[in-house]
């Protein structure tokens, strides 16, 4: 169907604008009138190239999304009808997907769908646990008290994913720059001494044997050093996306020293908090399972998940599979069964959520004290190397002729 952009203003008077799908311009302007609105005009949109939308990977950031989030609570609690919430959202949202799909929800909102309905449309844009607790609430009559729970899920998400990011940017930068210097001195700097050290006629040490011909390879086989490069990128692409591949992957980060760590208490906690959210809104256990499952985002804690959901379908208690698995401590295992025995899950895993939530900001601000003056050590410690290999022969040679 077309796409048509309306200009409209609502009851309170606020003026409105968007897309909107219709059969025709006819059908437009009557479905947004049925919704006791003011049109001021519609206008049909004509796709072309120029505006046909192109967006590669995750279309929203999380930041966006927070916003987008808690606004709609604080629009749905002073009152506001959905339609133009959502065609409020719509203009003020900075992100031009998710602008996009909002105006389209504003549209199938007025041709009666719900915002779960219409959400279920983009799931690029809503993620499976946003429309799966939208929908419990819609059932629920408590649509503002679920949006203010997925606001407050996707705050705390945001900042633990922030604060894992922030920890791991720094040594990634520090180690490409290492890099950097010490290829330009390699390439740049040690060639301009081999005439000299070869006039000398004398027995090189070790380590500047090492450094020139780790200069002479780079410079005269630099093809080789790239091709190694692309090679590894590539496997490591081709291995990632298959199943084995991306689970040996994810094994291998949380077994990384300090930082798997991180990464491991960054992934309970979204685990923990997401599994409280859809709990806390009456969202069905094993469908639960089966969101976290997918947004968890490690490989080797959704297998653990998935083995929890088999167990619940037989019967067994939600903790027992957990226990077993090498990923969960126990303050993780006795707390989903303390929940499960007193019937207060939610509230249990949302206690170990606001735990290990705080556990990566204290964690992640350690590290960051103690990583940076270790980095520049160890760049430190690679430049001078190559700087005493340069300074050695030179020393020697002074010596000799004093």
């Amino acid at each position: 169907m077309p796409q048509y952009m309306y200009h409209v203003k609502s009851n309170s008077g606020k003026h409105l604008k968007g897309k909107f799908t219709a059969t025709d311009k006819s059908s437009a302007v009557e479905e947004l009138r049925k919704r006791g609105l003011t049109v001021l005009s519609v206008e049909e949109i004509r796709k072309t190239v120029l505006t046909t939308d192109i967006y590669i990977g995750n279309p929203v950031k999380s930041i966006h999304f927070v916003i987008f989030c808690r606004q709609f609570a604080t629009l749905m609690r002073a009152g506001v009808p959905m339609v133009e919430a959502t065609m409020i959202l719509a203009q003020q949202t900075e992100s031009k997907p998710l602008k996009k799909a909002l105006a389209e929800v504003s549209s199938a909102l007025i041709r009666g769908l719900s915002f779960s309905q219409a959400a279920q449309e983009h799931k690029k844009i809503f993620p499976p646990l946003f429309i799966s607790m939208i929908r419990s609430g819609e059932e629920s009559g408590d649509l503002d008290g679920t949006l203010d729970r997925l606001a407050m899920f996707f705050e705390k998400n945001h900042i633990v994913r922030e604060k894992i990011k922030s920890a791991m940017t720094y040594p990634i930068i520090v180690g490409l720059l290492s890099i950097a210097a010490v290829i330009y001195l390699l390439q740049g700097v040690v060639p301009q001494f081999v005439e000299m050290f070869d006039s000398f006629d004398a027995e090189l040490p070790l380590i500047t044997k090492m450094v020139l011909s780790l200069s002479e390879s780079i410079s005269n086989q630099w093809y080789i050093w790239l091709g190694s490069v692309l090679v590894i990128v590539v496997a490591f692409l081709f291995m990632k996306r298959s199943e084995r591949g991306s689970y040996l992957i994810d094994y291998a980060k949380l077994r990384i020293p300090v930082f798997g760590k991180v990464m491991q208490k960054g992934a309970i906690a979204q685990m923990t908090r997401t599994l409280s959210s859809l709990y806390a809104s009456s969202v069905p256990v094993l469908q639960s399972l089966s969101i976290v499952e997918g947004v968890v985002g490690n490989k080797v804690i959704s297998g653990y998940i998935h083995q929890s959901s088999d167990s619940l379908r037989q019967g067994n208690p939600l903790s027992d599979p957990l226990k077993k698995a090498w990923v969960f401590p126990p303050l993780v295992t006795q707390m989903i069964a303390i929940g499960e025995e007193t019937g207060a899950l939610d509230e249990m895993l949302g206690k170990v959520a606001d735990f290990y939530e705080m556990d990566v900001d204290n964690t992640v601000d350690r590290l960051k004290s103690l990583i940076e003056p270790l980095l520049i050590v160890f760049l430190a410690g690679i430049i001078g190397m190559i700087v005493m290999a340069i300074m050695l022969p030179m020393f020697t040679l002074y010596s000799n002729v004093g």
